[in-house]
């Protein structure tokens, strides 16, 4: 009898049991599918720039997910590491994850954001300096950096794309780091803020750069890039009567832009920032 009763008992038992997972699967979301680097790279739209002087400059942009007439929207201008470097026009949106790393963050879908990522031939460099230097006088601008700020001048200007050019935000990483700093070094009154992760630039340009909201990202076990170069410009900023933001991951060697991009704060103040 006790056999008996007790299988009986265990019928409902697994039933319940069986509801509630039932119920569960039903009101549980759907994992979110990953998305295929196609899938990812599907808005960027591949284009060249044909210099008026001299050389071609391979770049990608994207537009917000949704514009309407009459509206001006930000933009993005990213740089990228010596990873990215090439001439598939694909590598400077892969390199480092950074592609997955703007789609999380919602730029053209939460943000409303263009996005304007060039890339450097193999064996050039945004800023053509050693990174190896722990200090560095800006050079003569290279060719990818020069022809990045003609195609970008052009993206801008063309009325369709409906770009504010009060809310043009720069970020790098690595080399785009120094090329980040290289940027708003030529063009401190253009962008409305910078992101530059482990880079560097010229100490001398405190003065200039106070203005600019800034907020700069390095790893303290950093050997690739010292973080020392970030350190010394935003002392260098500080000193002239800046106010930048600075972040310096403990424990974190070359790869800081995962903090960066992970930070929703960053994102935050990123987008909060607008040119006086």
């Amino acid at each position: 009898m006790n056999r008996f009763f007790t299988h009986n008992h265990s019928i409902p038992c697994q039933m319940k049991s069986l509801s509630a997972l039932a119920i569960i699967l039903f009101i549980a979301p759907p994992i979110a599918k990953a998305k295929s680097m196609q899938e990812l790279m599907s808005p960027y739209v591949a284009a060249t720039w044909k210099s008026p002087t001299q050389g071609t400059f391979l770049y990608r942009h994207s537009s917000p997910s949704k514009m309407e007439k009459g509206t001006k929207y930000p933009l993005l201008v990213f740089f990228h590491g010596a990873g990215g470097r090439g001439n598939d026009n694909k590598g400077q949106l892969v390199d480092a994850g950074g592609i997955g790393a703007f789609d999380k963050a919602g730029l053209m879908s939460k943000r409303g954001s263009h996005v304007f990522a060039g890339q450097v031939p193999k064996g050039e460099r945004w800023v053509d300096v050693h990174w190896s230097l722990l200090g560095h006088k800006m050079p003569k601008v290279s060719d990818s950096m020069r022809m990045a700020f003609e195609a970008l001048d052009a993206y801008v200007a063309d009325k369709k794309n409906q770009v504010d050019p009060n809310r043009i935000y720069v970020m790098g990483l690595s080399m785009g780091g120094y090329g980040t700093w290289d940027a708003i070094q030529r063009r401190p009154d253009f962008f409305a803020a910078a992101v530059p992760i482990c880079g560097g630039g010229d100490k001398s340009f405190g003065e200039k750069l106070k203005g600019l909201p800034v907020w700069a990202w390095h790893g303290d076990k950093d050997r690739v890039i010292k973080p020392s170069r970030s350190r010394d410009m935003i002392e260098a900023i500080k000193k002239a009567g800046g106010n930048p933001k600075y972040s310096e991951i403990k424990g974190r060697g070359h790869n800081s832009w995962t903090d960066a991009w992970n930070s929703k704060e960053m994102w935050e103040w990123l987008y909060s920032q607008k040119r006086k």
